[in-house]
């Protein structure tokens, strides 16, 4: 019986996450705080206060999510829980592989917040805004929703960016590339195609410059081995080198998050339990319907704090 830490991505954001965690629990105060002064400004307060819109920029809500994540990870070291104890493996969804990571002793919180910040900036500047789009293509098998890419890339790049399981794939590219192939979906019996409200076509081709920008500010970090192995986003493998995940993480940027693949790699494997360490509940959800054999139990506020440690506990004991 093993469990697995996995950490939410990008969507996850509200404002006043980690407000009350803050309040009750020093240690988490101190995340917080360490995350504003790497970047040199009080993104804590927009994380408390808002506004929404400033909140989900996504060089804003990149290192916030990783912040809240931490913070429970920090509020639950203080009360026993080990990390590579409690879990045998680490994951995250797009940005929340970076908070897995750092959760796992790779990197410190502010390289951490610092790496998102260029992340998130590096990420919005790759396209001018409008340009880009991504869809989410519910009810088609993965071979279907690749050929109707195909169809859509006489437009321009196009291509699957997440794999996120239950029947959803979300397709990332140049708009009209997108529109067309979201079109084609439609037409071949997709259940839904819809168009999202995002920024920028995220893990795509259009990506490039990010990661180019990411693989030089990676070369610049600290790193230590993690201890335990992550699963990489774009490999659904477990990886523990240092140098191999850094190089898995430029990748990611243009690459395809297998967070399908990652559940089923854990149910294959000997993980029962996938604890979700952050805000909302959005993996919790997709893991139920990727593969019902695996438990999830989530961690989002105080008042989960206590149950989730007895629960992690007896998986454990």
């Amino acid at each position: 019986m093993a469990t697995a830490f996995t950490f939410p991505g990008q969507g996850s954001q509200a404002v006043g996450m980690g407000k009350d965690l803050a309040e009750a629990y020093p240690e988490a105060r101190a995340v917080f705080d360490e995350v504003d002064a790497a970047l040199g400004e009080k993104l804590s307060t927009t994380i408390f206060e808002g506004p929404e819109e400033t909140l989900t920029l996504t060089a804003n809500a990149q290192p916030a999510l990783m912040a809240v994540s931490m913070a429970l990870i920090r509020v639950l070291e203080a009360r026993g829980l080990k990390l590579g104890d409690a879990a045998s493996y680490v994951a995250g969804h797009s940005l929340g592989e970076y908070s897995a990571l750092c959760a796992a002793g790779m990197f410190s919180i502010g390289d951490t917040a610092r790496l998102l910040r260029i992340r998130g900036n590096a990420m919005q500047a790759a396209v001018p805004a409008g340009e880009g789009a991504m869809a989410a293509i519910i009810g088609l098998e993965q071979e279907d929703v690749e050929a109707a890419c195909a169809e859509g890339a006489v437009h321009g790049a196009v291509q699957i960016a997440n794999d996120n399981g239950g029947g959803q794939l979300v397709i990332s590219g140049i708009k009209p590339a997108v529109e067309a192939a979201a079109a084609a979906a439609t037409a071949m019996g997709a259940k839904r195609a819809l168009m999202l409200s995002v920024s920028a076509p995220f893990h795509s081709s259009l990506m490039q410059p990010a990661a180019d920008a990411m693989r030089e500010a990676l070369a610049g970090v600290a790193k230590s081995a993690p201890v335990v192995p992550v699963i990489s986003n774009v490999r659904a493998a477990p990886v523990s080198d240092p140098d191999e995940i850094a190089g898995l993480l430029v990748e990611q940027v243009t690459g395809r998050v297998r967070w399908r693949e990652t559940v089923l790699w854990f149910a294959n494997n000997g993980v029962t339990t996938l604890a979700e360490i952050g805000a909302g509940k959005v993996l919790t959800g997709l893991a139920r319907r990727i593969d019902r054999s695996v438990t999830g139990l989530n961690v989002a506020g105080p008042a989960d704090i206590d149950p989730f440690l007895a629960a992690i506990n007896g998986q454990t004991a």
